[in-house]
């Protein structure tokens, strides 16, 4: 059982790669700690995410069906469409943070799962991919998994100096106390705002993780799905 345990998340891993989908790693739920159930009368355990990580993922994405199709919502439409694959494979629930109310917790569960910082623009920062990653969704099992393990880090934004990503934003929407999400859109939606809808230029100045960067392709594709 141990051994089935320690080699679920490696099988997910390579399942999840074939589809164009990264594991972001998991936690077990802990004694007092609510999570929602696999399906009625079974009680989930653990907790895997999954998502994005750098611009690895977007060309499989870039290739579907449903980014081609011209209609809504393709990447959260592509994104259930793999990860309720992967559920049915392995027999977990899939959750996502757009299929709501309610709301899930993502971000909380993002940090339980790997070590992240915050950063300004609201963004979890990433030991690996630092700003460029995303998560898309997650599968509720009824067993303890074998998980990898955090690796606790310092945050790069409490040593950095200069601050680009506050400095080169026009809208002064990123500034040291939040994200002000509202002058950051009423800026992308103006002619002001044309650079900005290639690619946010504020994340673009960070200087972690510069080759995980995303490409014109898919900054725009995402620029424009926020607003």
């Amino acid at each position: 059982m141990v051994d089935e345990a320690a080699g679920i998340y490696n099988r997910l891993s390579a399942a999840a790669a074939a589809l164009g989908i990264g594991c972001r790693g998991g936690f077990v739920r802990q004694p007092g700690e609510e999570l929602p159930e696999v399906d009625a009368g079974r009680p989930s355990r653990t907790l895997v995410l999954l998502g994005f990580t750098g611009a690895k993922q977007w060309p499989v994405f870039a290739a579907s069906a449903e980014f081609a199709d011209g209609q809504p919502h393709p990447l959260d439409r592509w994104s259930a469409r793999v990860i309720g694959q992967l559920g049915t494979l392995f027999g977990a629930r899939p959750l996502y943070p757009f299929d709501g109310p309610p709301w899930w917790p993502f971000q909380q569960w993002a940090r339980r799962a790997e070590a992240l910082h915050s950063s300004p623009l609201g963004i979890l920062m990433h030991p690996r991919f630092g700003l460029w990653h995303a998560y898309r969704g997650a599968l509720l099992f009824g067993d303890v998994l074998t998980l990898p393990l955090r690796t606790l880090w310092s945050s790069p934004c409490e040593s950095c100096a200069t601050k680009p990503c506050v400095a080169s934003c026009p809208a002064r929407a990123v500034t040291p106390s939040g994200f002000d999400r509202a002058a950051c859109a009423a800026h992308v939606a103006s002619p002001q705002g044309v650079a900005c809808r290639s690619g946010c230029l504020s994340r673009g100045s960070c200087p972690v993780a510069v080759p995980h960067r995303y490409g014109t392709e898919q900054a725009t594709f995402h620029m424009r799905a926020m607003f």
